[in-house]
């Protein structure tokens, strides 16, 4: 078998599994919680505002598309 090369820790990333934040998924605008988080990480939106990671559920994403993809500041919507 070849030699595997060591491959560096990679830092955690917010949110993730295994990452030192809570864990919850929370909807950033209303704050609904998901019933399942593997299928809520597939159909809501996410978003990093003042180098935080952001949830929007699928009901917030749809009620704000238009400032969403206009990158308007959650503060304004």
């Amino acid at each position: 078998m070849p030699d595997v090369p060591d491959v560096p820790d990679v830092p955690d990333v917010p949110g993730s599994p295994g990452a030192g934040s809570s864990g919850a998924m929370a909807c950033a605008t209303c704050g609904a919680v998901p019933a399942d988080e593997a299928l809520a990480r597939l159909t809501w939106a996410r978003g990093v505002e003042n180098d935080r990671e952001v949830w929007t559920c699928e009901t917030c994403s749809r009620r704000h598309l238009r400032s969403i993809e206009g990158k308007l500041d959650s503060s304004w919507w």
